[in-house]
């Protein structure tokens, strides 16, 4: 393409730089000024500006999930959180169109749990390697091996596998999940580490399947230890989907809820979470005085969502996330399942 043609195309879609946009914007920037360079922000104030201006248009809420990069996160969405978070905050709004910034699995958990709603996603091709590791087809093969073996399934996973399964579960409560179910097998779906961690706290056979979070499992025990050799005084906090070796490195192990909230429990001087780095940049916004030193390990699918494409899905109410209704209904099953537990274990 002729660098005259890509000018052009750039330009003409790209909101302009005004005062006013930096007005607009100006509270928004001081909130993660030290986490987004200065120099960077003139270049996204004005699509924050613009998908504020434009979602309030469209009647839309964004949802943006903890491992979309801060001027996603901090700059335009109205809920954040895990992708099970944002799904069931968005089923008490009273909007009908769900813009979701995050990767396609997530999307469809939203659908599900929001059927009447328009759910957009900015990018298709944003998938996920856990979730992309197993079918639906797989899923009946391993029920046809372990027949009566009820099925526990991250919800990590597209809406056709939550469809074969039994109940779903979240890293925070996959231990409670398993121990709820009236067999001493379970077939623990898709994450083996993810597995492997739930298996030491059970006295249940746990059967594995060997999908990774293609971030999470870059991490080795190495890595934390020369961390401590360079920072004395670092708390290592470790989601479950990584190594096993890894999480006994750890001083926490958890579910991001739970390792936010043993940050802001605990305030250590420096933090090293090991999960997606853009987490650490979000979280480091809420405790500015604490050091967060950053791995750095980035989600490729995750990145794929920017402020560019979060525009133009609102200005092309685009791309819509659609179910096969009979795998939808299945689907939503297991993950009311998994809430309905959740609900007996507060009474």
């Amino acid at each position: 393409m002729p660098i005259d043609m890509l000018d052009k195309s750039t330009t003409d879609t790209a909101p302009a730089l005004t005062p006013e946009v930096l007005r607009e914007t100006a509270a928004i920037y001081e909130k993660v000024r030290h986490v987004i360079p200065e120099i960077e922000w003139p270049v996204h104030a004005p699509y924050v500006a613009a998908i504020q201006r434009l979602k309030v248009e469209r009647k839309a809420i964004i949802l943006a999930h903890n491992y979309q990069t801060p001027e996603i996160f901090h700059g335009i969405a109205d809920l954040t959180g895990d992708s099970l978070a944002l799904a069931r905050e968005a089923a008490g709004t009273d909007v009908q169109t769900i813009v979701l910034c995050g990767v396609h699995f997530m999307a469809e958990t939203a659908k599900l749990l929001n059927p009447s709603k328009t759910v957009l996603i900015p990018d298709l091709e944003a998938g996920c390697s856990l979730a992309s590791s197993i079918t639906g087809a797989d899923v009946r093969l391993l029920k046809e091996r372990y027949p009566g073996v009820p099925v526990v399934t991250y919800v990590n996973t597209s809406a056709e596998v939550k469809a074969e399964s039994d109940i779903c579960c979240t890293s925070a409560n996959a231990v409670s999940v398993v121990e709820s179910l009236d067999s001493d097998q379970v077939i623990f779906i898709p994450d083996e580490f993810l597995g492997r961690y739930v298996a030491g706290q059970t006295s249940k056979k746990i059967i594995l399947w060997k999908g990774h979070c293609e971030v999470h499992e870059k991490f080795t025990a190495g890595d934390l230890r020369g961390y401590r050799e360079q920072f004395k005084d670092i708390m290592v906090l470790a989601h479950p989907e990584c190594p096993p070796d890894v999480l006994a490195e750890a001083d926490y192990v958890g579910s991001t809820s739970g390792m936010i909230n043993e940050v802001g429990s605990r305030r250590p001087r420096r933090v090293l979470m090991v999960t997606e780095c853009s987490m650490s940049d979000n979280v480091a916004v809420e405790f500015p005085q604490i050091e967060f030193i950053r791995p750095c390990n980035l989600c490729p699918h995750m990145k794929k969502i920017t402020l560019p494409k979060v525009l133009d899905s609102l200005q092309s109410m685009k791309h819509a996330v659609e179910i096969d209704p009979l795998v939808a209904e299945r689907a939503r099953q297991s993950v009311r399942r998994m809430l309905a537990l959740g609900k007996q274990s507060t009474r």
